[in-house]
């Protein structure tokens, strides 16, 4: 079970919020923080993470639906700042591994600065 509170000493994420790990911060907000990814998929690839270990989209609540609505927010105001936002971009979840969560530290990732097609994968 993800520990809603705090931080997991393990997790990459809550390192890199921490400031325990170097990233290339692109926003902060009061419960989420944004970097660039370090193996981006187009040529704005941004994550937003909430500041507290919450492992996957599954162990969300009621009670995070705020938090949730920080994280798309700051996405939106990530990608304007890239100059994304009359170009378009897309915003992806991805839960549990078999559909391509490789860190389990809930994460929005924003894409953009490419067409993206469809279907995704």
């Amino acid at each position: 079970m993800s520990n809603a509170r705090g931080a997991d000493p393990e997790c990459i994420f809550c390192r890199i919020v921490q400031g325990k790990i170097p990233a290339k911060l692109v926003h902060e907000g009061a419960t989420t923080v944004a970097f660039a990814d370090l193996n981006p998929q187009a040529p704005v690839h941004v994550l937003v993470v909430p500041k507290s270990h919450i492992a996957t989209l599954d162990d969300l609540g009621p009670a995070n639906g705020p938090l949730v609505g920080e994280m798309v927010l700051a996405a939106g105001e990530v990608a304007r700042a890239s100059g994304l936002g009359d170009r378009g971009y897309r915003l992806v979840w991805n839960c549990r591994a078999e559909a391509g969560q490789s860190v389990f530290h809930l994460h929005l990732h924003v894409l953009g600065g490419r067409p993206m097609r469809w279907p995704p994968g």
